[in-house]
């Protein structure tokens, strides 16, 4: 695969050939699938009066806790001007604490459940969003792909980074598969509507990774049916397993779990900005908070040390890259 520098930091893409088989659309919308985004217009109506709800409940129970902590504050203050800790207040204390923590696990559980109700109508959406496609429906949101500029899908493609969510577990918990980079399970399989790392063949006989969308997938011959992202590609590949790397689906906090994350000068394949190509890259710098995105040093022969100046791509598209290093 060549380096980014010697496409001159464009999309390999747009020198391989125009047209490919026209897009696969259903000459009209079955009744199904209406009914199905009907069904899920319902339930994330409901989904989002829920999490209104639990939003209410938050306040409600900050508000609560917030006399209990005034407390805690005034008996540290008594403590410090009588220089003294008496068991009176020892005792005080213990009980102002046990229930602090209590009112802070009960928020949290809010909180939690609040994240649930937000991972599910995230979810309904993408369903609506293949149904639409299936369909041969769209919304001003996201256009049919051939009409869809790449200022456009770059925008969407920032955007679906940014509200990739955070992983938050609870005491003790290690982060799950395709959390930062921790990668799927042997036997994972991606759903329709998932993005994906699909390593493909250009016009030139080049092999070049790409961003795809999975559109389906075949116990039978262990194969994926993949769209290419790039609109200007209008190409549908059928790939193995092997072909296949699935995208994170949550982020890591690098707060709570550092080992989530590439380290320092390890190898990855990374999606160079503004592209829609994966290229090899080593770390540079990983996140420092949960917002921040990778540095990283794609590899670059037009530059005299072979990598690139440090480049910011987001923790959604880098991936493990199983290939050998370059010397």
């Amino acid at each position: 695969m060549d380096s980014p520098g010697a496409l001159q930091r464009v999309d390999l893409r747009e020198t391989r050939k125009q047209g490919g088989s026209p897009a696969r659309r259903l000459p009209c919308a079955p009744v199904y699938h209406t009914m199905a985004l009907v069904s899920a217009d319902s339930r994330i109506a409901e989904l989002l009066t829920e999490l209104h709800q639990l939003i209410k409940q938050t306040q409600e129970e900050r508000s609560r806790s917030e006399h209990n902590l005034v407390n805690i504050q005034k008996t540290h203050e008594r403590m410090q001007t009588e220089n003294k800790i008496s068991p009176y207040y020892r005792t005080k204390l213990r009980g102002l604490y046990t229930t602090a923590k209590a009112d802070a696990e009960a928020e949290c559980n809010i909180l939690r459940k609040a994240l649930d109700k937000i991972a599910e109508i995230k979810s309904l959406l993408e369903e609506r969003r293949i149904a639409a496609k299936i369909a041969g429906l769209y919304n001003d949101s996201e256009p049919p792909r051939k009409t869809m500029r790449r200022g456009v899908l770059m925008t969407l493609l920032q955007q679906s980074a940014m509200t990739l969510p955070l992983w938050i577990g609870k005491p003790g918990d290690k982060p799950p598969p395709l959390c930062g980079a921790i990668p799927a399970s042997g036997d994972y399989v991606a759903k329709p509507g998932d993005k994906v790392a699909a390593r493909v063949k250009a016009v030139d006989g080049d092999e070049q990774w790409i961003l795809a969308e999975v559109v389906s997938y075949s116990h039978a011959t262990n194969k994926y049916e993949v769209d290419d992202i790039d609109e200007e590609g209008k190409e549908r590949h059928t790939l193995s397993r092997r072909r296949i790397i699935p995208l994170p689906q949550w982020k890591a906090n690098p707060e709570t779990d550092p080992e989530a994350l590439f380290q320092k000068e390890q190898l990855v394949l990374a999606l160079y900005p503004q592209t829609t190509c994966f290229y090899r890259a080593l770390i540079h710098t990983p996140p420092q908070r949960p917002q921040d995105d990778y540095s990283v040093l794609f590899e670059d022969t037009s530059y005299a040390d072979g990598y690139s100046p440090p480049l910011n791509v987001a923790q959604r598209y880098v991936v493990a890259c199983k290939e050998p290093k370059k010397k």
